[in-house]
């Protein structure tokens, strides 16, 4: 989980079960049964961002299963991350792979109408990986909710984890390799980090609520 301060607007448009957090179903609501299509909304951005704690918000909020990405990480990958070592474009390609194939997997195995799923997705590339599930089935919907901040306030929250793999220096690695996404990215939702909690949580909600209504419209 990501460190939050709780004692500290949105931005739209300009991420085995047994190994990961999967939330059990409950009944879907409204705004996410309004539609036959199928949502995957992927939570992303750098280290320190907040992208468990908005996940699992959003989860929560939508009665959607919920999926961690940093779970499905190699053995390998996550002692490169703990040593301070970026990963590289081959060391992700495969986690990028399984993390679609299991979003589509819930989505399949449930009735849910849609899934979170936390991921970086740093780069245009690694995205494009991702939409590929719309490509192959094209009742399903890709989206990134893009977190973003400045390195500053990001290095400051990841220097306040207590026991997590990834350590501050991670945040610079992953800030050169970010590429933000652009404006022909239509899938992307852009939501500032920099407040408190409790209001980029309702940001990050209301950009999705916003999505389902023209889609239930459409």
């Amino acid at each position: 989980m990501l460190s939050y301060d709780e004692r500290r607007p949105q931005m739209h448009g300009t991420m085995s079960t047994s190994r990961a957090t999967m939330r059990p179903l409950k009944s879907a609501g409204n705004l996410a049964k309004a539609s036959s299509q199928r949502h995957i909304w992927i939570i992303t951005g750098p280290a320190g961002c907040g992208k468990s704690s908005v996940a699992e918000y959003l989860a929560d909020e939508l009665n959607l299963p919920y999926i961690e990405g940093d779970e499905y990480h190699p053995a390998a990958n996550i002692k490169k991350m703990a040593e301070g070592i970026p990963l590289t474009d081959a060391d992700r390609w495969d986690w990028l792979v399984l993390l679609r194939q299991k979003a589509v997997e819930r989505l399949t195995d449930s009735s849910a109408s849609g899934v979170v799923l936390t991921c970086s997705a740093l780069k245009r590339k690694y995205r494009d990986v991702i939409r590929i599930a719309s490509y192959n089935d094209h009742d399903v919907v890709v989206h990134f909710v893009y977190l973003r901040a400045n390195e500053e306030v990001l290095l400051a929250r990841v220097k306040a984890r207590q026991g997590h793999y990834m350590k501050d220096s991670m945040v610079r690695s992953q800030f050169s390799s970010l590429e933000e996404p652009l404006d022909d990215e239509h899938d992307c939702l852009s939501v500032d980090v920099s407040h408190s909690l409790p209001r980029v949580r309702r940001a990050a909600l209301g950009a999705v609520q916003d999505v389902l209504i023209q889609d239930r419209r459409s």
